[in-house]
């Protein structure tokens, strides 16, 4: 059965936003092409970061929104003016959170292309009050207001900075989505678990642990644990340690139960367990 395509172009409306996709109406729009297209909350802003291609209808999330227009000389001033008055309101927020009061951090300011509603991001610890603030934010802006509360990790792809490689944060540079990550992550890749060494800026477990689990998991499946009896081609003995990439586990084993024991270095392969040392995983996000 032949699969459904659709012609599609990809945008981003921020730096390091998510791709969407949108209906190019016939035209031919090539990647890096600014463009104002329809969104649930109106007319928007953004790059054409993939240009005019074809995808499966699977991958499109219905009803798919149309172009509206490449974007004219006017929309891009329009659109440096709404940075500019973006600027503006954060000064003004933080000047009216204060003289209410309120304890929160404000993130971003994003202005709609419309200029129809105004978005603050903010972090705070547990839930804040803000009702009086927004009437305040409401009769100096005369459009709608609206505060959302994010997580740290949000924070850290807003503002970006250095992670402990020497690099700028990934989720700041290319990551769109953020992925679950847990500790268990780290005991596969036999990473100290210390958590100023497994954490990002952010105070969270690295998006990095992420990257390479599938492999570690895959490899780990084939290693004992440490504690595990195992039969080798010198005799029987206790796993002392394991290498993931190098696939050879280090052994203290015995040909007869009198022998001197002797630590030997084995591939995965010339072992077999006879018997598993009980282990609990605790898994942590």
């Amino acid at each position: 059965m032949e699969t459904e395509m659709k012609t599609v172009i990809g945008v981003r409306f921020k730096k390091v936003g998510k791709i969407y996709y949108f209906d190019p109406s016939g035209r031919e729009i090539q990647s890096g092409t600014p463009v104002i297209v329809e969104t649930a909350r109106g007319l928007e802003y953004g790059i054409a970061e993939i240009g005019v291609r074809e995808v499966p209808t699977k991958e499109i999330i219905s009803p798919l929104k149309k172009v509206v227009r490449v974007a004219a000389e006017q929309d891009v001033l329009q659109d440096e003016l709404n940075k500019k008055r973006e600027e503006e309101a954060y000064e003004i927020f933080n000047e009216k959170a204060k003289s209410h009061g309120l304890a929160m951090k404000l993130v971003e300011v994003e202005l709609t292309f419309d200029q129809n509603k105004i978005i603050f991001y903010f972090t705070a610890d547990g839930r804040v009050d803000f009702r009086e603030l927004v009437k305040d934010l409401a009769s100096v802006f005369k459009m709608r207001i609206e505060l959302r509360q994010i997580g740290v990790r949000d924070e850290a792809k807003v503002l970006n900075g250095m992670g402990i490689c020497g690099r700028t944060l990934c989720c700041a540079t290319f990551l769109e989505d953020f992925q679950p990550v847990s500790i268990k992550m780290a005991k596969e890749q036999n990473l100290s678990l210390n958590p100023t060494k497994i954490s990002g800026v952010c105070g969270r477990l690295m998006c990095c642990l992420k990257y390479e689990e599938e492999t570690y998991a895959a490899l780990n499946r084939n290693l004992p644990n440490e504690g595990d009896i195992v039969r080798t081609p010198d005799g029987d003995g206790e796993v002392m340690s394991v290498s993931v990439l190098r696939q050879t586990v280090r052994a203290a084993v015995r040909k007869r139960e009198n022998d001197q024991v002797n630590v030997g270095v084995y591939p995965v392969g010339d072992i077999s367990v006879l018997e598993r040392k009980a282990s609990v995983d605790d898994d942590g996000a």
